[in-house]
């Protein structure tokens, strides 16, 4: 079923149809709001936050954008709220590691690699927020630039500011590693 349908079942008490926008959506979703917070746990309970907002008010989605970028903007709002309640803490973990490494993988490559996404790690960090958000939705996410400004309540304009900022931001701070 594509996502119309499934919000349409879920508007009517449809727990399958919500549970199927879940598994289509969440992973995304998880992935942006731990690249967002830093955290898995603090991620988790964005995202969870998100379809639980998602479930309650799934009647006022209008379509108006696809379900998709709606769901990153709730994700989005509740990542925001997580953030201004805790205080930051340093981070160890590889926010975009998940990679298994090859047992039979140069050792030196695989140091270099782990090197660049730990310098990657650390200049997104050193990202302000929304142009983080943006980075992070465009690049790895693949948003498009409307998608980017329904979901952080920009104007494209704006949009492409950010990014262009974040994208000037990481080029000058990973130069070392061209």
């Amino acid at each position: 079923m594509d996502d119309a349908s499934l919000v349409r079942a879920a508007v009517l008490g449809d727990d399958a149809a919500f549970a199927a926008i879940v598994d289509r959506h969440g992973p995304s979703m998880f992935r942006f709001a731990r690249r967002m917070l830093a955290d898995d746990d603090d991620a988790g309970e964005a995202v969870q936050d998100a379809f639980i907002s998602a479930w309650k008010n799934i009647e006022s989605f209008q379509g108006l954008s696809s379900l998709r970028t709606w769901l990153f903007s709730l994700t989005h709002r509740r990542a925001a709220d997580i953030r201004r309640r805790r205080r930051p803490t340093p981070t160890d973990d590889e926010i975009l590691a998940g990679r298994t490494v090859d047992a039979l993988a140069d050792p030196s490559r695989v140091v270099l690699e782990h090197d660049l996404l730990a310098a990657l790690q650390t200049t997104l960090t050193s990202l302000p927020w929304r142009q983080r958000a943006v980075w992070v939705l465009r690049e790895i996410e693949e948003l498009s630039y409307d998608e980017l400004a329904e979901a952080l309540s920009m104007s494209p304009d704006a949009v492409r500011g950010q990014l262009y900022r974040a994208r000037r931001h990481v080029a000058d701070r990973m130069e070392a590693w061209r």
